[in-house]
């Protein structure tokens, strides 16, 4: 008994965690996110955002492994439907969405970057690839949050 009430530990870890990723992966993707918008239209954050990118990238890989990890902890008992299933679904977006972004993205940031082309603005194509891949990331992560939320507050 903690605080006059009875604690299930692996619910308590679980939520903690599942917060965690929430907290490491849309904390870096808000940062690069405002980069990005920055850098459409100026070299100074196109390249600010080639460098920021190293390090949010890793982070964003660290907030969904931990946010699917305490998810899977927090709902182990619960049937795979309503919103523990629509995480599933939103955390196989995010991923698909990250390797877009991880394995396409990003070496053509760091072959321009090796290329001494990093301030250059991006061309049309890839602004727009890479929009569409940011809105995906917002959406899902924002509405993770608050369908954890939600559930929070039906339970």
């Amino acid at each position: 008994m903690l605080f006059g009430f009875l604690i299930n530990w692996v619910d308590a870890i679980g939520l903690f965690v599942f917060i965690a990723g929430f907290v490491i992966g849309l904390g870096a993707v808000t940062v690069i996110d405002i980069h990005g918008f920055l850098g459409q239209k100026s070299s100074y954050w196109t390249e600010a955002t080639t460098r920021t990118h190293k390090v949010t990238k890793p982070m964003i890989w660290a907030g969904i492994s931990l946010a699917i990890i305490g998810g899977l902890m927090f709902y182990r008992g619960e049937s795979f439907a309503g919103i523990p299933l629509i995480h599933a679904v939103i955390a196989l977006v995010l991923i698909a969405n990250g390797w877009f972004l991880s394995f396409k993205v990003s070496p053509f940031l760091l072959q321009r970057e090796r290329e001494n082309r990093s301030g250059e603005l991006l061309p049309s194509s890839w602004q727009k690839k890479i929009i569409v891949g940011l809105i995906i990331s917002d959406i899902g992560w924002w509405g993770g949050l608050f369908l954890l939320v939600l559930y929070l507050l039906n339970s």
